[in-house]
C-alpha cells in the first residue's frame, strides 16, 4: 500500500432490508443553473460546473465491513462531489445585492438543514477533515467585512448581551434547537474596527474563537490587492495578521477572502499566499474568490486552495447561480453533490468518478471505491 492511502474496491451487495437513508432523496438529471458572472467558468481550474472525468474500473474485491459500514446503495456516498461555500456580507433590515435580511438568513439556515446540509469549518474543508453523518452534505458559511449586523452586542443594566437579530445570535439560536447542524463559520474582517463597536473588538474576536468559529483575513483596510505592489500586498495581509495577534496572540489567521475578488498582479502574487510583515509571518492555506460556483472536493484533482470559489447566499431571481439555484441543481443532479459516508477516516466515491480523485491528497485516509447500481 502507498502512503497516499489504501484503496479498497467493493462489490456492493443488494440487501433485503435497506437501512434508512439519512440524507434527502434526490431525483435524476436536470439542466444546471446559468454560468456565473464573477469568476471561474466551466472548465477553469477552481470552477464548479464541468462534469467530472470518467475513469476505467479496476479489479474489484469484497464488500467493506469496516467501522461505520453503511448501505452504499441507500446512502450513495460521494466524497468527490462538490461543496458550497456560502458568502454573506451585511445582515440587517434590508435585502439587497450584498445584504440579507435577518428573517431571510433564518430561512437560509432552516432550508439548508431540511435539505440535508451540515456545517463544517473552512479549515476542515481545506484539510479534508470532514466529519458529518452519513448521507449528509457539508456546507461552509463565510461572512465578509465584519459588519455590525454580523455580530452586535447590546448592553442591558451594565451587562453585555448578544443581539438576537445579528448573524451570530441567529446562528446560536438555531444551533440550540438543531445542534447537529453545527455552528462553524468564518468571519473575514478588516481593521481598525471589525464589527464596528470599537470598545468590543477583543471581546468579539475571543467570543467567536472560543465557540469554534474562525477569523479570516480580508486585508487590513479592505484593499484591492490588484492595485498593490509587493510591499502593499505584504502590508495589507501581514498587518491584518499582526493586528489580530494583539487581541489573540496564539491564534493563526490562515485564510484569506480577496476584497472585490481581486488578486494581486502575477509578479506579486506569491506574497498573497505567504510572506512577512514587520517580523510577523503569515501563510494563507486557502484564498477565496467572490465567485458563483461550488468548490470541488478537497480530494478532487481540480481543487485549488489558492483559487476557491464561493456562492452568493441569496435567493435573488436576477442571479441564476445563488445558493438556492445550486441546491435545486444538486437535488436534480445528486451525482454532483458531496455526500458523506460518515467516516472521517476514509474517502468513498462511486467507481464512475474514481478518476477525479487525487490520491496524493488522501493522506492517511482509506479510499473506498464502490459500484453504484
Amino acid at each position: 500500500m502507498t502512503g497516499h492511502g489504501k484503496t479498497v474496491f467493493l462489490i456492493v451487495l443488494l440487501v433485503l432490508t435497506l437501512t434508512a437513508c439519512t440524507g434527502p432523496f434526490q431525483p435524476a438529471d436536470a439542466t444546471p443553473p446559468g454560468a456565473g458572472e464573477d469568476i471561474p467558468q466551466p472548465g477553469e481550474q477552481g470552477g464548479g460546473k464541468e462534469p467530472g472525468d470518467q475513469g476505467g474500473a479496476p479489479d474489484q474485491g469484497g464488500q467493506d465491513q469496516s467501522k461505520g459500514a453503511i448501505d452504499f446503495q441507500a446512502v450513495k456516498p460521494n466524497e468527490a462531489g462538490k461543496i458550497m461555500i456560502l458568502m454573506y456580507h451585511v445582515i440587517g433590515d434590508n435585502e439587497g445585492e450584498w445584504s440579507r435580511r435577518q428573517d431571510n438568513f433564518r430561512k437560509d439556515l432552516e432550508v439548508l438543514y431540511e435539505r440535508g446540509y451540515r456545517l463544517i469549518s473552512l479549515n476542515d474543508l481545506v484539510s479534508n477533515n470532514i466529519d458529518i453523518e452519513a448521507g449528509y452534505t457539508p456546507v461552509v458559511i463565510t461572512f465578509d467585512d465584519g459588519t455590525q449586523g454580523q455580530f452586535n452586542v447590546l448592553e442591558e443594566n451594565g451587562e453585555l448581551k448578544m443581539d438576537p437579530e445579528c448573524a451570530v445570535g441567529i446562528m446560536e439560536d438555531f444551533y440550540s434547537r438543531h445542534p447537529d447542524f453545527g455552528l462553524e463559520a468564518t468571519f473575514f474582517v478588516y481593521y481598525p474596527v471589525p464589527f464596528r463597536q470599537k470598545d468590543l473588538v477583543e471581546y468579539k474576536l475571543r467570543y467567536l474563537v472560543e465557540r469554534g468559529m474562525d477569523i479570516g483575513n480580508h486585508t487590513y483596510g479592505h484593499a484591492n490587492l490588484g492595485q498593490q505592489d509587493a510591499e502593499g500586498v505584504r502590508s495589507q495581509i501581514g498587518r491584518m495578521v499582526a493586528e489580530t495577534k494583539k487581541y489573540l496572540p496564539d491564534y493563526n489567521v490562515n485564510t484569506l477572502a480577496l476584497p472585490y475578488g481581486a488578486n494581486a498582479k502575477e509578479q506579486y502574487r506569491e506574497y498573497v499566499y505567504s510572506g512577512e510583515y514587520e517580523g510577523v509571518r503569515y501563510q494563507n492555506d486557502v484564498v477565496l474568490l467572490v465567485g458563483s460556483n461550488p468548490t470541488p472536493s478537497p480530494v478532487d484533482k481540480k481543487f485549488d486552495p489558492r483559487r476557491t470559489p464561493r456562492i452568493r447566499a441569496t435567493d435573488d431571481p436576477s442571479i441564476s447561480t445563488d445558493m438556492y439555484d445550486w441546491m435545486d441543481y444538486f437535488d436534480k443532479n445528486p451525482h454532483e453533490r458531496y455526500i458523506s459516508d460518515g467516516d472521517p477516516g476514509r474517502v468513498t466515491v462511486p467507481r464512475d468518478i474514481e478518476d477525479r480523485v487525487d490520491r496524493g491528497r488522501l493522506g492517511d485516509k482509506e479510499l473506498i471505491i464502490y459500484n453504484l447500481e
